[in-house]
């Protein structure tokens, strides 16, 4: 696509559905990633019964391989934690579990691994959920899985990260502007007017000062803002990068880049008589502070154009994990271990006691040699089916607009 600096809204929609279509057109696991609705409406197809039903708690709702990956507190630290909460609701913890399940599977053909490899990954996946809530957050954890080296590599070079970094990966210079072009485009007088108004607002600058080890006498000035094409379930809603300059009384300064995303209502159902927060950025923060420590304390719910928005500061060591990164080997260590990493977000919102009974709950039906429990790999091998059906129908669809 061509650089775009357009400022009218109405073609900046149309051309955001149409990258949105062509991602999803890109691979089946890109189709997958892409599909939070339709996953919920076939999951809804599944014959009663099929699914455990767990504990209601916070949940990720759209728990799938890119959307884990390691993630920076305020103080630096890193850990490998659940990194988009978009989709989050308190719900069923099995949702999080095929969702996850189904993303290795899909992931697994694409990377041409064999049928037993998926079958390996599931299984392992199991493990390592049960032995995340037998020990969440806290507690001595003997069963914890070692870190599989694909996983070791990305969280060091998240380590080793710093503003150059992001500042090279995202804008492609390391000067204080936002380049429009592909990715980056030009704001309206309305957007940049609101923008303006958003960072003069104090929870704003609170929490940005804060995450920069900054007291209230520093200083804090929106210096450039763009519309940001990213990702691909949130094309087609409101996405801007903010870049934020910090001017602190020893005359130091520093840059932080502000992501604002648009919070729409959840795919993921409810769990039945919960209560949530009614505004879906509320609800999206509240969440990433359940399962996601790292994410969710530097996140805060505002209000932009009239729309829900999250707004979070972009650390060097957020980055995601691509399964492509695995061999067969590793595809199996790597399901273990993301999956703990699930099921300790889950755990630490449960007293021990339910941990326990919904440990038991996951693992029934699972024998020692006899693979995943038939309730992960039915509902795995059914959604596969369906998904793939559902993604040539996609392409076939789209390559018929694209001649048109």
């Amino acid at each position: 696509m061509a650089a775009v600096e357009t400022v009218d809204r109405a073609e900046r929609e149309s051309v955001l559905e149409r990258q949105r279509a062509l991602k999803m057109a890109k691979s089946a696991h890109a189709y997958v990633r892409g599909n939070t609705l339709k996953f919920y409406e076939w999951l809804d197809g599944l014959p009663r019964g099929t699914l455990p039903e767990g504990p209601p708690v916070w949940i990720c709702g759209d728990c799938h391989l890119g959307n884990l990956g390691p993630l920076a507190d305020a103080d630096g630290q890193v850990a490998i934690q659940i990194r988009d909460l978009d989709q989050t609701v308190i719900g069923n913890p099995a949702h999080d579990l095929v969702r996850l399940g189904l993303s290795l599977a899909s992931a697994a053909r694409g990377s041409n691994l064999p049928g037993i490899v998926t079958s390996r990954m599931l299984e392992e996946m199991v493990r390592g959920y049960a032995a995340g809530l037998a020990a969440p957050d806290g507690e001595a954890d003997r069963t914890a899985p070692a870190e599989p080296d694909a996983v070791r590599t990305v969280r060091r070079r998240a380590l080793g990260r710093h503003w150059k970094h992001l500042a090279r990966e995202r804008l492609k210079d390391v000067e204080p502007s936002i380049p429009l072009g592909r990715r980056f485009w030009a704001l309206d007088a309305e957007e940049r007017a609101a923008l303006d108004a958003l960072f003069a607002q104090d929870a704003v600058r609170e929490l940005v000062l804060a995450l920069n080890g900054r007291d209230g006498g520093a200083q804090m000035r929106l210096i450039d803002a763009a519309y940001w094409m990213k990702g691909c379930s949130s094309l087609g809603f409101l996405r801007y990068a903010a870049l934020v300059r910090i001017d602190a009384e020893e005359g130091k300064r520093r840059l932080a880049l502000v992501d604002l995303k648009e919070a729409v209502a959840a795919a993921a159902p409810p769990a039945p008589g919960v209560r949530m927060p009614d505004d879906p950025a509320e609800r999206v923060v509240a969440g990433a502070r359940a399962l996601s420590p790292n994410l969710g304390e530097r996140m805060l719910p505002v209000r932009l154009l009239g729309k829900p928005i999250v707004m979070r500061e972009l650390l060097p060591q957020d980055l995601k994990l691509d399964v492509d990164q695995f061999g067969r080997e590793e595809a199996v260590q790597a399901a273990r271990y993301l999956a703990h990493v699930v099921g300790t977000a889950h755990g630490r919102q449960m007293e021990r006691a339910v941990r326990a009974e919904w440990r038991r709950a996951v693992t029934r039906g699972k024998a020692e040699g006899e693979g995943a429990p038939s309730w992960l790999w039915s509902s795995v091998v059914e959604l596969a089916g369906r998904h793939e059906v559902g993604y040539l129908q996609h392409c076939r669809s789209y390559a018929g607009a694209d001649a048109a």
